[in-house]
């Protein structure tokens, strides 16, 4: 079974790059398809302006490219509902430093699931838009 798991990075991407803090605000998203529990392949795609269609606009861009797992350091409500919507699981990485650690902990079932404690929150104590 091919699985694309999209981890938001810091620049160049890859492997080797730095999980990226926010999902929304990151440089790029690394794409790694999985196949029998192993990498298959490596893609890196630029991240999209929030103006083009708001916190949403990532959301529906990974769900384009086939991703069908997220993991993630941080993200606010709107995204995370998103992503459920869209069928898109979401997985906590927020201990782990580089892309393939945090690729090897989900592969291994050591992620969460992302929940609603995960969110990032904004001012006036509402969900972080992006």
């Amino acid at each position: 079974m091919n699985t694309v798991i999209a981890v938001p990075s810091s620049h160049p991407g890859g492997l080797e790059a730095q999980l990226g803090a926010h999902f929304g605000h990151c440089d790029l998203y690394t794409l790694i398809t999985v196949e029998d529990g192993g990498i298959k392949s490596v893609d890196v795609i630029p991240n999209v302006p929030h103006e083009q269609g708001g916190c949403m606009a990532p959301v529906q861009y990974l769900a384009s490219r086939g991703a069908k797992v997220l993991i993630a350091g941080g993200m606010g409500l709107r995204p995370l509902m998103g992503f459920n919507q869209v069928g898109i699981e979401v997985y906590f990485g927020g201990e782990s430093r580089r892309v393939e650690e945090a690729v090897s902990a989900f592969l291994g079932g050591r992620l969460p699931m992302f929940s609603q404690e995960h969110t990032c929150g904004g001012g006036g104590g509402q969900a972080h838009a992006g």
